[in-house]
């Protein structure tokens, strides 16, 4: 799709990878709604800050009255809790679901008619290199980021004949406040993975991989499964 001129919804659009995404699609000459929980911390010049906690399906619905304009919706908020599947507390456990599989669903379920009705457009979902690659202290968030790579295989075949390409991003640790534990080599700039993206999104890629460690786990996931893993 065409950047310029289209109208976004940005999830998590007051930081990290979803501030990117906001600055960037201004330059490129889209209109956007940086949505958060707390609209307030937006400060992006030129976005539109609107509420949105994707884990309330309130204010989705409120969210999806307002912005009846958009053309282009960025699934990117997220959190990450470290928690093991086994031994961790449950609640952050469904707490993980809630946001990175049933909160995208809900979102999209919500802008999918206003985009159609609007004539068309995109949906990129926000996955993950663990949407493949699964470590025990990541096991919330490696289940959830891997049913939301499901649900987005599943939505593109549903969305692809109303005019609504659905894309996928896949990454690694980026140089965010959610990584800021990691080595800094070991980090992409989200600045970087943000640019790629809306080039995949206008290129109708349907599937975009933004750093080198997610290319070899796509590439492994035809590999035999080890007993340990």
């Amino acid at each position: 799709m065409k950047i310029e001129n289209s109208v976004a919804i940005v999830t998590g659009g007051n930081r990290g990878l979803g501030r990117q995404f906001v600055a960037q699609l201004i330059e490129r000459g889209a209109k956007v709604y940086a949505a958060a929980r707390r609209p307030e911390t937006v400060d992006v010049p030129g976005a539109v800050p609107l509420r949105l906690d994707l884990t309330d399906p309130e204010s989705v619905a409120e969210a999806a009255r307002i912005a009846t304009d958009a053309t282009l919706l960025i699934n990117n908020a997220g959190i990450s809790t470290h928690t093991p599947l086994i031994d961790g507390d449950f609640d952050t456990i469904r707490l993980e679901m809630e946001t990175h599989y049933f909160g995208t669903l809900a979102v999209t379920r919500a802008f999918a008619p206003i985009i159609e009705s609007n004539g068309g457009g995109a949906i990129l979902n926000v996955l993950s290199v663990l949407s493949w690659v699964h470590p025990v202290d990541y096991g919330a968030y490696s289940a959830a980021k891997a049913a939301a790579w499901a649900m987005t295989n599943v939505v593109r075949r549903q969305l692809t004949p109303k005019g609504i390409h659905v894309a996928a991003l896949h990454v690694g640790y980026m140089d965010t406040d959610m990584a800021s534990y990691v080595d800094p080599d070991h980090k992409i700039d989200p600045a970087v993975v943000a640019s790629a993206a809306l080039d995949g999104i206008a290129a109708g890629t349907p599937e975009i991989i933004a750093d080198e460690g997610s290319r070899l786990a796509k590439q492994n996931l035809s590999a035999p499964l080890a007993a340990s893993v």
